[in-house]
């Protein structure tokens, strides 16, 4: 049973640095980052309230809950590219997404709103990423959770799994095909 739940909690695997980052991996990288809004929007833009209020695993997310913490996810990730471009190794503020995924906007909302604002967010996210420099995509920031340090190479790589991560777990509740590019 725990590893058919694995399964579940982590259709593609769990997001894995590689040693060297490449030109072409972060290519490919800002290239899901580009996708994925409209990727999503056409896999969810079809659902009723009685299949976005399913969740994609036993004790996981809704449809849409996933949606909108997509979207809080990735607002976050974009301010850490900020903080990360105008400070000097910063000390991020981490947020409680369960937390976040419990509230009333997370459980009621129409999707859209969250669908309308990762189309807004991607397109500022992967203007930024395409416009950075070898050097500043190897500037830094310290995640509270372990006193890690991420570079930005590493956080477009998590930001990418992350929106294939989500996209996987409504595709596989749909019955649908994973991530085609």
């Amino acid at each position: 049973m725990t590893d058919q739940l694995d399964l579940l909690r982590y259709p593609i695997g769990q997001f894995e640095a590689p040693e060297v980052y490449t030109d072409e991996q972060l290519e490919e990288w800002i290239k899901v980052l580009e996708e994925f809004p409209a990727k999503l929007e056409k896999l969810v833009s079809a659902l009723d309230n009685d299949q976005l209020n399913t969740p994609y695993r036993p004790g996981g997310w809704t449809v849409r809950q996933t949606i909108h913490h997509l979207a809080d996810s990735h607002h976050h990730s974009y301010t850490r590219f900020k903080w990360t471009l105008t400070e000097n190794k910063p000390r991020i503020k981490a947020y409680f997404e369960q937390e976040w995924a419990e509230l009333e906007d997370a459980k009621f909302l129409p999707i859209q709103i969250s669908l309308d604002y990762l189309k807004a967010i991607h397109a500022k996210l992967v203007a930024t990423i395409k416009s950075l420099t070898d050097e500043q995509l190897s500037r830094s920031y310290i995640h509270p959770e372990g006193d890690v340090e991420i570079n930005l190479k590493k956080q477009t790589g998590i930001y990418a799994w992350h929106s294939q991560h989500h996209f996987a777990h409504i595709a596989n509740l749909l019955g649908r095909e994973g991530w085609v590019s």
